[in-house]
């Protein structure tokens, strides 16, 4: 029997990689033979095109799953490179976490895997009293955080896992992203998110690693999230 996975990935902030990690399990998932579905129900930031707005991190999931349907992966698109709450009122649209809701319930059933990707951080804003928090809690779905490894990550990464663990939702793993080649003393970082999140790494992605690197990281996560991999540390 093939395994039933099913994700939220966010991250400490914006642009920290959140992108780069989910299309690695994507590509991973369907190396494997798996029917991956992928999601980013809201993003801004998009460009136009003759077939409509599109934006490049829902592009890319699509690629990495052999996805087609852009409206279904990416329901609510804007242009202007803000946060969504933001665009959305500018474009006079309420982003309704139910609608998406049902959309990720009727996709999971097609799929073996699917990866839903947030946008921004955790409590980033969606509108008035909504935020991305409240879609993941409408979703129901294990969550995945991405840690941009940098200087402040340890803060960050404490208090997302923090608000994400006290929402209710399942902590599946956090992954780390360098995205700073620079940090001073990158290893001693990530013992040191290990203690603060109780848990060892699905991954952790060098930064700019290669492609095949990437599936590699990608399948080592899949294989963590299939088996139930015990990665917590005795602390």
């Amino acid at each position: 029997m093939k395994p039933a996975i099913r994700v939220f990935v966010t991250g400490t902030d914006t642009e920290i990689g959140k992108t780069f990690v989910s299309t690695a399990l994507t590509a991973a998932a369907r190396s494997k033979g798996l029917r991956v579905g992928v999601m980013k129900p809201v993003a801004s930031g998009a460009h136009a095109t003759p077939d409509g707005l599109r934006n490049d991190d829902a592009l890319a999931l699509m690629s990495a799953a052999g996805e087609t349907d852009y409206g279904v992966v990416n329901p609510y698109c804007f242009e202007p490179p803000i946060s969504p709450h933001l665009a959305a009122a500018d474009a006079g649209v309420d982003i309704d976490v139910r609608h998406i809701a049902e959309l990720v319930r009727n996709r999971a059933e097609k799929y073996d895997c699917l990866v839903v990707e947030g946008a921004g951080g955790w409590q980033a804003p969606l509108g008035r009293n909504l935020s991305m928090s409240d879609l993941a809690l409408a979703l129901e779905l294990p969550v995945i955080l991405v840690v941009g490894l940098r200087l402040g990550c340890l803060n960050h990464a404490a208090l997302s896992a923090e608000a994400i663990r006290r929402s209710g939702l399942s902590l599946a793993g956090w992954v780390g992203n360098r995205i700073d080649p620079a940090m001073s003393r990158c290893q001693d970082n990530i013992s040191t998110l290990e203690i603060l999140l109780g848990a060892r790494p699905l991954a952790v992605f060098p930064f700019g690693a290669k492609e095949s690197e990437r599936l590699v990281l990608g399948g080592r996560m899949l294989d963590h999230l299939v088996d139930g991999y015990d990665h917590s540390l005795s602390i």
